[in-house]
C-alpha cells in the first residue's frame, strides 16, 4: 500500500459495483508506480485491478515496490447503497440522498479519512450547483471532515487546467448528459461539444475497456475543445489515460482521475508529477 495506517488518507464513497478498481490502481499510480498504457487492458483482469481481492492486491503491491514515491496518501473507499441502477433522473436522485451517503460515512472515518468525496458524478450535478452544493455540506456535517464530489472535482480540474472550451463525452443518456453540461456553465466553462451515449446503468458501463474508452473520447472530441470530459466513475479511465491524450492531442480529464485529485485538494496534500495520470498531474497542472 501507498502509506501505513499514519499515511494522509482521502476517502471515497462509491455508489455500487462497477469501476472501484481504478482506485487501488489509481493509489499505487500516485506512488509512483507504472502500471503501463492499458491498451489491451480488459475490466475486470489483473491488468485492471479486476473486482478480486487478489487483484486488488497485486495492484497495491506495484506502490510497494516503488523507491522514491511521492508523500505517501492512502485512498480508502468504501460501498454505498445504489438503490436502483439507472442513469435516470429520479433514480440519481434517490442515490445521492443525504440518507444513502450519510450510512457509510463511519466506516470511512474507521479507516483513517481525513477527507471524503462523494465518487458520483451523475447523482450530484443531477441536484444543480445549489443542491450539490448543499449535499457536500450535509456530508461534510455528518462526516466531520471536509467533503467534496466528482461534479464539483471537474469543475476544480477545468480551473487547475486553465481551459475555458471543453467537450463531454458522456455515457449517460443526453438528458442525463445535459444536466451536466448546466453544471458546468453555471461554473462559466463553454462546453462546444456534448455527446450522450444512451447507457442506462453504471453495470453495463463497468464492463467497457480500452476500445470502448477510446470510442467514446474520440466521438465526444471537437476541434474547438482545449479538453474533453469523461464524466462516470463507472467507466474504468485509470490506465488509460496517458494514451487517451496521446491520441486525442489535449488533455482529458476522467471522473475518477479528477476526484482523486480533488481528494488530494481537501487534504492540501501535495500533487505529485505523474504524467500516466494525464495533463492534470503534470507539473504545469500541480
Amino acid at each position: 500500500m501507498a502509506g501505513g495506517p499514519g499515511a494522509a488518507a482521502v476517502g471515497f464513497l462509491y455508489p455500487g459495483y462497477s469501476a472501484e478498481d481504478d482506485y487501488p490502481r489509481l493509489e499505487a499510480m500516485l506512488a509512483g508506480a507504472d502500471p503501463g498504457d492499458g491498451g489491451d487492458m480488459e475490466p475486470g483482469s489483473a491488468a485492471t485491478g479486476g473486482a478480486g481481492a487478489g487483484d486488488r492486491d497485486g495492484i497495491l503491491g506495484l506502490a510497494g515496490a516503488v523507491t522514491g514515491a511521492s508523500p505517501a496518501v492512502r485512498l480508502p473507499l468504501v460501498h454505498t447503497d445504489i438503490g436502483e441502477d439507472a442513469h435516470r433522473v429520479d433514480a440519481l436522485l434517490e442515490m445521492g440522498s443525504a440518507a444513502r451517503l450519510a450510512a457509510r460515512v463511519d466506516e470511512l472515518r474507521a479507516r483513517g479519512a481525513q477527507a471524503v468525496v462523494w465518487a458520483c458524478t451523475s447523482a450530484s450535478f443531477v441536484f444543480g450547483r445549489e443542491g450539490a452544493q448543499e449535499q457536500v455540506r450535509e456530508l461534510a456535517q455528518v462526516a466531520g471532515l471536509p467533503a467534496s464530489s466528482t461534479s464539483f472535482a471537474f469543475a476544480h480540474a477545468i480551473g487547475d487546467l486553465g481551459v475555458e472550451q471543453v467537450a463531454v463525452a458522456a455515457t449517460y443518456p443526453e438528458d442525463v448528459a445535459e444536466l451536466f453540461t448546466a453544471f458546468l456553465k453555471s461554473f462559466g466553462t463553454e462546453v462546444v461539444a456534448m455527446r450522450g451515449s444512451g447507457i442506462i446503468t453504471a453495470a453495463e458501463v463497468g464492463t467497457w475497456g480500452w476500445e470502448e474508452v477510446r470510442a467514446l473520447a474520440r466521438a465526444g472530441d471537437h476541434p474547438e475543445a482545449q479538453a474533453v470530459l469523461l464524466p462516470d466513475t463507472a467507466l474504468h479511465t485509470a490506465a488509460y489515460i496517458a494514451r487517451l491524450e496521446a491520441e486525442l492531442g489535449k488533455p482529458v480529464l476522467t471522473a475518477n482521475q479528477v476526484t482523486v485529485r480533488e481528494g488530494l485538494r481537501l487534504l492540501a496534500h501535495p500533487v505529485p508529477h505523474r504524467p500516466r495520470l494525464g495533463a492534470l498531474f503534470s507539473a504545469a497542472a500541480a
